[in-house]
């Protein structure tokens, strides 16, 4: 070896070794940037020697692919959860059910089994009355509560479409810059491993709000589709468009759609949720498991309606709401929903004390009969007997007595009015209890996901650092050789002096 061969090795060994401790002190600054993918430098022998000729970016397609159906599963199964949550807390209470409808009902049960013990208690009747004031306001706020529900997950729906139009746009300007620099830089260049990582960032972001599946073409670049295999972005991002309802009402069933490159975006289905990425959790929960509740307690209502319903004693006369009234002014016939009922339940006035009512009249009948209309035949305690309990005891007994149900309502189908109203909060608990275990296992899945992709291309500091000790002696040794070159060269001139 000559030692300008000597020399030119040397000076290769410092340039790669310059190269090679950058690339990983930029790895090891960049530990803990998930949206980070860990960079190699390539070395390569010829008759040169050695050198580096090209900057690797980490990449597992395949890893990604299940970290973002992971994502945007788990996105989709917490927010799902949440809004059970919310609605358990704001319709139900703590774990004693304390504001439950079902709650009130007992209690009004009691109440009015109080009473029918002491018909001619005018305590007792003022407290039947106020219980069922107390359960009428129960639903009522049930109804708030649920319909506030659905205003919001309709917020979450316009936010959610504001950023992913947002983040389209973005991904864009990232997907321009990959294929830029791919035809443009060179093989050492950072520019398009930090493009990509910048791709890859937005993408993940992408994921959590829609499922998402990825395909790249030439030059690097990427088009996007949803799990439905609508277009999201191909060359150019496609518009996401949704028109938001600002108050939601039990009378509005659906709201409006969300539509991605004019496709209406689908909702997802069950507890377990199908679901990917919040906007199809939270159409779900606009769309599906709102409404579902709201007939289950509107259920309950018409079951209200109708157990204290006043009939004449002259039957081609029409049955009446007697206690329990609403804004239709009618007795439901049929085992249907009526949409609404729960939010617009209220205690008849002709019975509360405070409105010039008679709370006696629940012992009585007679809360449709009117003098100056003529109207007659609703009262059942003609005799005016104050130790009359016979009407008292048929709605108690209607209470515990089966009824028809409305299969759509997602409950038991005939059962009692008090079942019923227990049944509806099992209902809710045990969706709860599915989705609180669903989300535990997409988090877990997440976990491992996200663990063996960042495995795969993060940064392991344990062996940056142990390759940060390998590139360190193979300095040393360059630093050696034009040492020795060094001591030869001055051997040399000290022999020509």
């Amino acid at each position: 070896m000559t030692l300008t061969t000597a020399l030119n090795n040397a000076q290769a060994i410092f340039n790669n070794t310059g190269t090679q401790s950058s690339v990983v002190s930029n790895n090891i600054s960049n530990a803990n940037n998930t949206n980070y993918s860990r960079r190699q430098a390539m070395l390569t022998t010829d008759m040169a020697g050695a050198q580096v000729v090209q900057i690797s970016r980490s990449s597992e397609p395949s890893l990604q692919k299940a970290y973002l159906n992971s994502s945007s599963a788990d996105a989709a199964q917490q927010l799902l959860l949440s809004a059970y949550g919310k609605l358990q807390s704001a319709t139900l209470g703590g774990n004693d059910n304390e504001i439950a409808p079902a709650t009130y009902l007992s209690a009004f049960q009691t109440a009015m089994q109080t009473y029918s013990g002491s018909p001619s208690s005018a305590t007792a009747a003022q407290a039947a009355v106020n219980a069922a004031q107390s359960l009428a306001t129960s639903l009522n706020d049930a109804t708030t509560a649920v319909q506030s529900a659905r205003t919001d997950a309709d917020k979450q729906i316009s936010s959610d479409v504001d950023t992913l139009n947002s983040l389209l746009k973005q991904f864009q300007t990232a997907n321009d810059a990959v294929k830029s620099a791919t035809t443009t830089a060179g093989p050492t260049s950072s520019a398009l491993s930090d493009a990509l990582d910048q791709r890859d960032s937005i993408l993940t972001q992408i994921s959590k709000i829609v499922g998402v599946t990825t395909v790249t073409r030439g030059n690097n670049d990427m088009a996007l589709y949803t799990t439905n295999g609508t277009t999201l972005f191909e060359t150019i991002p496609r518009a996401v468009t949704f028109q938001p309802t600002n108050t939601y009402t039990a009378s509005l069933k659906k709201g409006n759609s969300v539509y991605i490159d004019g496709v209406a975006l689908t909702q997802g289905q069950g507890a377990n949720t199908t679901a990917q990425g919040t906007l199809q959790a939270a159409l779900q929960v606009r769309d599906d498991i709102a409404p579902t509740y709201q007939a289950q307690l509107d259920e309950m209502a018409r079951g209200l309606v109708t157990v204290f319903a006043e009939t004449n004693s002259d039957p081609t006369q029409p049955t009446l709401p007697g206690l329990f009234t609403w804004s239709g002014g009618s007795v439901p016939t049929s085992a249907t929903a009526v949409t609404g009922l729960a939010g617009s339940i209220t205690v008849n006035s002709k019975l509360i004390t405070s409105q010039g009512g008679d709370p006696t009249l629940l012992r009585d009948g007679g809360i449709n009969d009117d003098s100056t209309t003529g109207v007659t035949g609703y009262t059942k305690n003609t005799s005016g007997d104050s130790g009359y309990s016979t009407q008292l005891d048929a709605y108690i007994t209607a209470m515990n007595t089966k009824m028809d149900f409305d299969p759509n309502a997602g409950s038991d189908t005939r059962a009692s009015l008090m079942d019923y109203a227990s049944s509806s909060i099992g209902w809710l608990e045990g969706q709860r209890s599915t989705a609180t275990t669903a989300g535990e296992n997409t988090s877990a899945a997440l976990s491992r996901s996200s663990s063996a992709y960042s495995n795969a291309t993060g940064v392991n500091l344990d062996e940056e650092l142990t390759l940060m000790m390998n590139i360190e002696q193979s300095y040393k040794a360059g630093t050696k050789i034009l040492n020795t070159v060094n001591e030869m060269l001055q051997s040399v001139l000290d022999l020509t002096s």
